[in-house]
């Protein structure tokens, strides 16, 4: 065995730990547990953290302008995407973007190449009308509202009624016809009209799908 001091008993380190010498003039003391440890660092107040986290006034509103304008331009891509596609893959003409104060979000309004949608009380007037004067009623194309919305968005039924509380039945320059006892099949171009709007519900890839959305209850089409 190698030569050297021999190791402090337990009495020799209790006595040195009550008058302030240690072995050889260290200061001998027992080893820190790890669980002494935890406590001692979890006791330590956490500066740091406390700054990371709290975030002045001016931050706050920084941050509130940024998801402002990240909502402003999802809306405003959304709609382009929308307009693009009934331009140029459905022939719309006079395509317009409606932007009102009341309305969660702009809509457009636009003239398809044919007439759309046709009511099916209306149908029953037509009818009527052609055996009345003996050849086809034409049925010119209408303007009409176009709601650009996103697969992932979820929206409820009130979100969807204050858009029909927005608006009127005829998007702007709609022509209206007057009241006419001998040509009821043209009401529905004006006071009979009701509410409806074009559903563009566009996905991830930029498809777009159209889908009708009425304001009220309407009976379904009679074939």
């Amino acid at each position: 065995m190698e030569s050297g001091s021999t190791p402090p008993t337990d009495k020799q380190i209790r006595e040195n730990e009550q008058d302030g010498t240690g072995h050889q003039g260290k200061l001998l003391a027992r080893p820190t547990s790890t669980r002494q440890q935890q406590q001692q660092q979890q006791q330590q107040p956490s500066h740091s953290v406390s700054q990371s986290v709290s975030q002045s006034p001016q931050t706050q509103d920084c941050l509130t302008i940024v998801a402002n304008m990240s909502a402003d331009q999802h809306l405003q891509a959304l709609t382009k995407v929308v307009v693009n596609n009934l331009e140029n893959q459905h022939d719309w003409t006079q395509v317009q973007i409606h932007i009102q104060d009341n309305l969660p979000r702009p809509l457009i309004y636009g003239l398809p190449p044919k007439r759309l949608y046709v009511h099916p009380d209306e149908q029953i007037d037509i009818i009527r009308a052609e055996k009345q004067l003996n050849q086809r009623v034409p049925q010119e194309p209408e303007l009409e509202w176009v709601l650009p919305l996103h697969l992932a968005e979820k929206w409820s039924i009130s979100d969807f009624a204050a858009v029909f509380d927005a608006i009127t039945a005829l998007p702007p320059g709609g022509e209206s016809v007057n009241a006419n006892e001998d040509a009821q099949w043209q009401l529905w171009r004006g006071p009979k009209r009701g509410k409806r709007i074009l559903l563009a519900t566009v996905q991830d890839d930029s498809t777009v799908t159209y889908y009708w959305m009425h304001n009220g209850l309407v009976k379904p089409r009679q074939n």
